[in-house]
Order: C-alpha cells, then structure tokens, then sequence
C-alpha cells in the first residue's frame, strides 16, 4: 500500500514540464531554430562573473573539510550576516544573522513557512493567477488553500473578494510578487491596503495572519517598477527568497527565510521553522553556495535582457490585436487568449506554429497563457510571425 497522493504527485508531470520535454523533441525533429519555447521559467543569462570567481576562491583558499561540511543547520552564521547586511543596506531594515534561515532555495523557504504555521484546521489564502505549486506545498501541510479570483485588468488584487474570505481558520497571506506567471508589481497603494485589512483581521479573530512573500523575483524589476519591501508594511511578514533568477543559479537551490523580529512571537516562528526544515529532512542548506550568493548577495545577472525581450514581445503582441497587461518584473507574461478556451488555444498555438506558451488554467486564470521569455532576443523576435499567424488563424 503506497500513498495515493504522492504516487499522483511522482506520475502526473506538470504541463510545464511536459512541454518543455515536447519542445526538447520537436526540435529534434524540425529544427529548435522552428520551435518558440516559451514553456519554462529557465533564466537564459548566464551568472555574474562573481558567482564562478567567488565559487574557484573559495575552493582554493578554504579549508576543503569546513567548506564541504555540515554548517549549522539554519545555515552559516557568517553568511546569515552578510546576507542580513546586504538586505538592510537595500531596504533600510535591521535584521541580524538570527532573522534568517537557510533553505535549499525558494520552495524549500516556503514549505518551512507552511509546515511551520499550519495547525489542523487552517487555510492559506492565494492570489490568481498563481504558482501551481502553492497548492501542492499547502496541502503537503496540512492547510487548505482557498483562491481569490484574478483581477484580469491589472492583476493587482481583489480585495472584496480577499475580504470575504478571510475567516477564523485563516492562518496566513501568500503574495508573489513580481508575478509569475503575469509580471506584475503590486502597487505600495496594493501593499498598504493589504496590510491594513490584515491587521484588522488579525484584530478581530485574535491571531496574527501571516503574509508569507515568495520573492525570487524581486531583482527582476523593470525601469520605473518599484517593489515595495513587504515588512517595512506589515509586521507579521514572513519574506522568502531564492537566487535562481536574481543570479541565474536554479540548479543551485540557494534561498532564505526572513523572521522579522517585528513577527509576533517571533522566536518561536522561527524555530517552528527550524523544525519544520528538521522534519523534512532538509539538514543544512549546500555550504559552497551558502558561501558564494552570500559573497554575491548585492549583484545580479543581465537582466536587461528580460526587459528587452518584454518591450519586443508587449507592443509586438498588442499591434497584433492581443489584450497584454505589461509585465513590472520577472520573465513572464500572461496574455488573454484570442478565445475563451485557453487549453485549445495553446494546443494550437503548439501543433500548428510550434509555438509554446502555457494554458492559463493551471495558474487559476484561464483565458490567459503564460509566455516565458527568459530565451535569446532572436528567439523573440522570430516567434511574432508565428503569434501572428495564429491570430489569423481565428479570422
């Protein structure tokens, strides 16, 4: 006798990845100079210089037991405090090395987070459109996730229907942003609002409600785009963050939670974070590459790149007849698709153009698909006559 959800889990791949598995063989058959993937959040820039330089120092000159060893199981002391400088540097706060805790990337942060808030019963509440994997990691602790519809014209938030539901049994907020998969930057008049209504709640139930901020994109910011820093917002924020996208190191699986100590009973959060990373078998987070993001904390990869891709990708799409909300950040965007059913649509889009973008409904938002542009600028440039004969295709 297995467990039925985790043999589901193991068996059914994403549609992400099944089709980026799709594009990797049609490009075999046809060309990749013929197929637009735009599947999977992959960054196409390579990491900063600093990251392979810090990286060859450290294997030079460090001890080799002490750098490939067992740090402390929330991570380095020495790098939890260049980590904690470097944030105050950016955002004016004062965390210290005890703020922070190490984690095998952003997934890792939030599965901490979730297994160390959640008491039989409670509910975290998510914005569509939405990670997909939110729902796994949720469930995986125990809660329930109730969605709040998308705000399709902004993809701000809907705070009437946040409002409603909001309940005794909510233990906490999980934003995302910049967005995957819309782009979006929540406005500080979002931000503000959104705090104050926690607060409130809080107030009337008699428990904090967490703000749980996923943030591997916060880097990925385009001109004129500010990300406000959520806990100079709201006192009960818990911040986690990954350098996958800000340094191009997915592999890596390198992130942090942040406990403000602003947190309500914040040494106790912490370490039911602590715990929940001892549960789940996480022990320490890789020593190497604790050691290089914490030396290459304050730099990022070109992500100029991203913002040129976005401009081409958002007037091109719009001149076509395509409704585009402009991304603020991040490598994705979320345009309507020309019909209302979005899986069909994007199954065209796939066998008749090679073109590969992501149906909307997996994000919670359907009528929209996701378009990965984190890919050479050629391949964007390229890929507007296949968005455009796809529009003619519906004429």
């Amino acid at each position: 006798m297995l467990n039925e959800k985790m043999v589901a889990l193991g068996t059914q791949r994403s549609v992400i990845r099944e089709l980026f598995e799709y594009g990797k063989q049609r490009a075999t058959e046809v060309g990749p100079e013929n197929v637009f993937d735009f599947s999977i959040g992959n960054p196409s820039v390579p990491a900063p210089d600093c990251v392979n330089e810090t990286a060859i120092k450290l294997l030079n000159e460090m001890d080799s037991v002490v750098l490939h060893g067992y740090t402390s199981a929330q991570g380095d002391a020495g790098v939890r405090k260049m980590i904690a400088d470097s944030i105050n540097s950016r955002f004016q706060t004062s965390f210290n090395a005890d703020n922070l805790y190490m984690t095998v990337g952003a997934a890792a942060a939030l599965c901490c987070c979730l297994n160390g808030l959640t008491c039989p019963g409670d509910e975290f509440i998510v914005f569509a459109p939405y990670f997909p994997e939110y729902k796994v990691f949720i469930e995986a602790a125990g809660a329930s996730m109730k969605l709040i519809p998308a705000d399709i014209e902004a993809f701000q938030i809907d705070f009437g229907a946040f409002e409603e539901a909001i309940n005794e049994h909510t233990k906490g907020v999980l934003v995302n942003s910049p967005n995957n998969p819309s782009g979006a930057v929540y406005s500080e008049e979002t931000v503000k609002k959104l705090a104050e209504i926690l607060e409130a709640k809080s107030a009337e139930y008699h428990h904090p409600i967490y703000l749980i901020a996923d943030e591997p994109y916060r880097e990925i910011a385009f001109e004129g785009t500010v990300v406000p820093y959520l806990p100079k917002y709201y006192k009960n924020t818990l911040v986690c963050y990954s350098w996958s996208k800000s340094l191009s190191l997915p592999g890596e699986r390198m992130g942090y939670v942040v406990v403000p100590d602003e947190v309500d009973d914040h040494e106790l959060v912490y370490a039911a974070i602590a715990g929940a990373g001892r549960s789940l078998g996480y022990v320490n987070a890789p020593g190497l590459f604790q050691r290089v993001c914490a030396l290459c904390a304050s730099e990022t990869s070109d992500i100029s790149v991203y913002e040129t891709n976005k401009n081409i990708l958002t007037k091109g799409l719009r001149d076509m007849g395509y409704h585009v909300v402009e991304p603020g950040g991040t490598f994705y965007m979320f345009p309507r698709t020309l019909i209302d059913d979005d899986i069909a649509f994007c199954e065209k889009a796939k066998l008749d153009h090679n073109l590969l973008i992501v149906p909307g409904t997996g994000f919670g938002c359907p009528g929209h698909a996701r378009i990965s542009y984190c890919v050479p600028t050629e391949q964007v440039e390229r890929s507007l006559a296949a968005f455009e004969k796809l529009v003619k295709s519906y004429k």
